[in-house]
């Protein structure tokens, strides 16, 4: 550790910080059809897209014609992918002559993209094409995050309204949020990559010659504009497999800082924004400060952990000052890698810029967890948002119990058909995560995919299936997951962590929506104060704690202990 280390990390949080309220307030205003300064340009656009589209922009829809919208077109967008996936030879724009992929492995990486997981069983520099790359994967980039703040747009309407049938128009909503929100941001942010050192061509490499004298081919493609939809819609998915430690891809401290900016930028905001349309933006603070709250934790943790020394080094009198430097980018630094490492499992964003699996086994834990408590620190772009208010609906039914009085969240009284749905969606991740873990962990085919044995081996297995289901994308790099087993199960796990959770958020957003909204009075449980914040906070870790707590100690807890216990004796 280091006062450097702390005061870079400072300083990123601040900025993070300082763009939350004005890119929030302009969603808002995107998002409830006001005019903005992008209006001029952009607004034909959108008219001719709903002309051609065939789309009433003035006609809402229901909770459950929503619902089914948003699941036809990602059905839709499943099936495009795996065809190009499977039929990339034949496709242009592939000068490296790359076969088509195997359908397991298209099957698993079409599921990725679509769910905004963007694992990825595969080698990008190796075995996609620039045609796959644009056409395929970076659309879905787009898409994916469109998806996301659709959803987190209907559930924010439910509150918003009273007594209302409708939630909005999925085409309208996946349109302002593609248009307005997302292609602004990712071409202004490639075009600063660009200029920051990031390739951005259409050529398959560049020819170099070695200090041995030998030639190199490095592979080359359209990477910064990858590289900015990546982080802004909280995807992940890397144009190279070493992601951003490649320095193609992250080729200096301040594409690294702009990087995990990207990243918080638009999920940060969209909480803002939900505050703003709902009328209570002191609402959308104290959701913020929840999420930052345990985000800080988590960065905390790591930085500590891997800068404190590793038992075995300390054991033969190594000086313990640089920590654990494996598995680091050493451009960068431990702290930032430690910001890197927290911020990209806490936000759903998936890519690295250092090997979680060469994490000390705390500094690898901190990450595996804040997966696991849902992904709403504060979450993908989207995503993050409706399921902070999953667990928001959870912690005023808590707080209701322990006053006697129905709970009632902005107004709307949360009552037992909403909570069903509720604790269907929070019962998912660990039904995904657990029961896949637990069968991989005695499953012949499925050990013999593992880097590590023992309890490393079970966390590389935990980490596996909590990253799929939790839509993160990231891995600990150990497991060899490109075989039928892991690229069914882990798409699996992606389903069902991003559908199986977002159709009953959306059945809650039904429900609410229809109800009236009162009046807050003297009884009321206030939902913008530091009590709601830390009983929030609270909830969040019991629910995501408790659940995971003995997988956990099987895996990197374990593996501590045994370290601490080789040192000590």
């Amino acid at each position: 550790m280091s006062i450097n280390g702390w005061l870079q990390i400072a300083l990123l949080l601040l900025l993070a910080f300082i763009l939350i309220k004005p890119l929030g307030a302009y969603m808002a205003r995107v998002f409830e059809g006001e005019r903005t300064f992008l209006s001029p340009v952009l607004g034909p656009i959108e008219k001719l897209i709903y002309v051609i589209a065939g789309i009433n922009p003035k006609r809402e829809q229901g909770w459950l014609a929503y619902t089914l919208a948003m699941l036809a077109f990602n059905l839709i967008g499943f099936v495009t992918l795996y065809a190009i996936l499977r039929l990339q030879f034949y496709l242009p724009l592939n000068p490296q002559g790359f076969p088509g992929m195997t359908p397991d492995l298209a099957f698993n990486t079409a599921i990725s993209f679509v769910t905004n997981t963007n694992w990825q069983n595969y080698s990008g520099e190796s075995a996609a094409s620039n045609f796959t790359q644009m056409a395929g994967l970076a659309v879905h980039n787009f898409l994916s995050a469109a998806t996301g703040m659709a959803i987190a747009l209907a559930v924010t309407r439910a509150f918003a309204r009273s007594a209302a049938t409708t939630l909005g128009n999925f085409w309208v909503d996946m349109t302002r949020s593609t248009l307005y929100v997302l292609m602004p941001l990712a071409v202004v942010l490639a075009l600063v990559f660009v200029a920051l050192g990031l390739p951005q061509t259409l050529d398959a490499s560049v020819t170099a010659t070695t200090l041995e004298g030998a030639q190199q081919a490095i592979p080359l493609g359209p990477i910064a504009s990858q590289e900015a939809i990546k982080q802004l819609g909280t995807n992940g998915g890397g144009f190279f497999n070493a992601n951003a430690a490649h320095p193609f891809e992250n080729p200096s401290a301040i594409t690294n800082y702009l990087n995990i900016l990207a990243m918080l930028s638009i999920t940060s905001a969209l909480i803002y924004t939900f505050g703003k349309t709902v009328g209570s933006v002191r609402q959308g603070w104290a959701l913020i400060a929840a999420t930052a709250i345990l985000l800080v934790a988590g960065i905390v943790c790591v930085y500590i952990a891997e800068t404190s020394g590793v038992p075995s080094h300390l054991a033969m009198g190594i000086d313990p000052t640089l920590g654990n430097m494996e598995g680091k980018e050493v451009r960068f630094g431990q702290a930032m890698d430690a910001v890197y490492a927290a911020t990209t499992t806490a936000i759903s964003n998936g890519g690295v810029n250092a090997m979680l699996g060469s994490f000390t086994p705390l500094g690898g834990l901190v990450p595996m967890f804040l997966i696991q408590l849902g992904e709403i620190l504060p979450g993908g772009v989207g995503s993050g948002l409706y399921g902070l208010i999953v667990f928001a609906v959870l912690t005023v039914f808590v707080a209701g119990l322990m006053v006697g009085r129905t709970p009632e969240f902005l107004g709307k009284k949360i009552e037992s058909r909403e909570m069903k749905y509720a604790m269907f969606a929070i019962l998912v991740l660990p039904f995904a995560i657990l029961a896949f873990s637990a069968i991989a962990a005695v499953l012949p085919s499925a050990l013999a995919a593992l880097g590590n044995a023992g309890p490393h081996g079970l966390s590389e297995i935990l980490y596996a299936y909590t990253s799929a289901a939790g839509n993160n994308g990231s891995a600990f790099a150990g497991l060899s997951g490109n075989t039928v087993w892991y690229n069914t199960t882990l798409a699996i796990g992606m389903l069902l962590g991003r559908f199986a959770y977002a159709v009953p958020v959306l059945a809650i957003a039904g429900s609410i929506a229809g109800k009236t909204r009162s009046e807050a009075s003297a009884g009321t449980f206030p939902t913008h104060t530091p009590l709601f914040v830390g009983l929030l906070v609270a909830i969040i870790l019991i629910m995501g704690g408790l659940q995971y707590f003995p997988a956990l100690a099987l895996g990197p807890i374990a593996e501590h202990v045994s370290m601490v216990a080789g040192q000590l004796f």
